[in-house]
């Protein structure tokens, strides 16, 4: 993107789920994203790429695959990894990375929801 007024920035967010399935990984995808692009005031084509990471115990469906289904993200970059294993880290979690085009000025705001609140407990008084 080319226009002066906006910059690139890195988006960071996390979320739970309730359960290790398919309608819960659903659920908590579209939660976190629709937090990200609420927050941030965010249309499809600011959008650049998600990296999503998921704990060794979310194995039910990639998170990517959940928001690839959503209007207009056909351009977004999608990726899906593990997340590393650390013994006594938050079970069920799934994290988010975006990059995101901002106009200037405005500030990033970094969703955590649901236990993942506990994570960065300074970016999570909007919960």
């Amino acid at each position: 993107m080319t226009d002066p007024s906006l910059h690139l920035v890195g988006l960071r967010g996390a979320t739970t789920c309730r359960e290790n399935s398919l309608t819960a990984i659903e659920e908590a995808v579209r939660d976190l994203i629709d937090a990200l692009v609420e927050r941030n005031a965010l249309t499809p084509d600011r959008i650049v790429s998600l990296t999503f990471s998921v704990t060794t115990d979310l194995d039910a469906c990639f998170p990517a695959a959940v928001a690839r289904r959503r209007d207009g993200w056909d351009g977004v970059a999608l990726l899906d990894c593990q997340q590393m294993a650390v013994q006594g880290d938050l079970e069920r979690c799934i994290r988010v990375l975006a990059h995101a085009w901002l106009p200037l000025g405005q500030n990033a705001q970094h969703p955590y929801l649901e236990a993942a609140s506990r994570l960065r407990p300074d970016r999570s008084s909007h919960n």
